[in-house]
């Protein structure tokens, strides 16, 4: 296949895909704007930060699958993909390490301001006085919004720095990921709000889409404790940034925030924001699965799904029920 990678992908993966016989192309710059004038002649597609529009597909004559290297897909229009039969795949699970350690860095960066003693130790400025009151993460109550590989992930290691972790019970969870949760000993509440009630700390794990959407609102946040912390490594619509700034104008609560509205939908950018800009948030640019082993072990995934596409199998389509084909629960043809 003609292969079309408009993000950063490991070159041995690029070599992979080569050597198998497909044409790779290596755009990693390619913005969501140029991407509908990249597209002739393409038949697969590989993103991760990059929007792929209606007019992408639109123009995209040749296309037949598009593959997301991560688990999210809200940056892919999969109505527009199914009207032009493409495939829309993903690579879930494979970056939840990454995930979970940029999460608990924001935890422990916010407890012990970590950003601001960085800052004016490089101001030439000595305030021990200051930063000595802190009040430590041992024994604090943790809340896991959303129990999926991400959320698991974390919640082992938050549960290892000595915290009671808490999520919401859920019918139809899957066996494997319960029983690790009971093996950390996670204690499970009946509505999002008992779990902000409850915990000092929040963690937000969930896919993005219309279902979540302002999940973590006036309601959510107004059930929250003074003082409470806040994390978001998930999407930024899931935030109703509006109602966080009003939580900590008036409660001191505080955010770890990987992901905002409005980001820009390429790596570099200009980008206002007054929530990154609050002197309560702890912001990061969006770089929760960029780690190096994250990396290669999503792009052995993409990898993976290529060859499977060519075998006749689609692995992990999102856009199953668009009555693109017939594919059975696994995501395969």
């Amino acid at each position: 296949m003609r292969i079309l990678v408009a993000d950063a992908f490991p070159p041995e993966s690029r070599a992979e895909l080569t050597q198998r016989g497909h044409e790779c192309h290596y755009e990693p710059t390619t913005t969501a704007e140029q991407l509908p004038g990249a597209l002739a002649g393409v038949e697969a597609l590989v993103v991760r930060s990059t929007k792929v529009t209606a007019e992408a597909f639109d123009a995209a004559g040749d296309l037949r699958l598009v593959i997301r290297a991560g688990s999210g897909t809200n940056t892919i229009d999969r109505d527009a993909a199914s009207r032009n039969g493409v495939y829309v795949c993903n690579v879930p699970g494979r970056n939840a390490a990454a995930v979970a350690e940029l999460a608990l860095g924001l935890l422990l960066a916010i407890d012990r301001r970590i950003p601001d003693n960085v800052a004016e130790l490089r101001a030439g400025t000595w305030n021990k006085a200051e930063y000595s009151q802190a009040r430590g993460i041992l024994g604090r109550r943790v809340g896991v919004l959303g129990l999926g590989q991400i959320g698991l992930a974390f919640t082992e290691r938050v549960a290892a720095l000595g915290t009671s972790v808490y999520t919401v019970a859920k019918q139809g969870r899957d066996p494997e990921i319960l029983e690790r949760a009971r093996a950390v000993g996670v204690t499970f509440v009946d509505t999002p709000e008992t779990l902000a009630a409850t915990c000092d700390v929040l963690s937000v794990h969930v896919p993005g889409g219309d279902s979540t959407r302002g999940l973590v609102g006036r309601d959510l946040l107004g059930a929250m404790q003074p003082g409470g912390i806040v994390l978001n490594t998930s999407r930024g619509d899931v935030v109703d940034e509006d109602a966080l700034l009003e939580a900590m104008d008036t409660k001191n609560v505080r955010a770890g925030l990987d992901v905002f509205s409005g980001e820009p939908g390429s790596g570099t950018g200009t980008f206002d924001s007054a929530l990154a800009r609050h002197p309560n948030v702890y912001g990061t640019h969006h770089i929760g699965a960029s780690t190096e082993q994250a990396q290669q072990a999503v792009a052995d995934g993409v990898v993976h799904i290529v060859d499977e596409f060519g075998a006749g199998t689609v692995l992990h389509c999102v856009n199953r029920d668009s009555g693109l084909a017939a594919l059975h629960p696994d995501g395969s043809t």
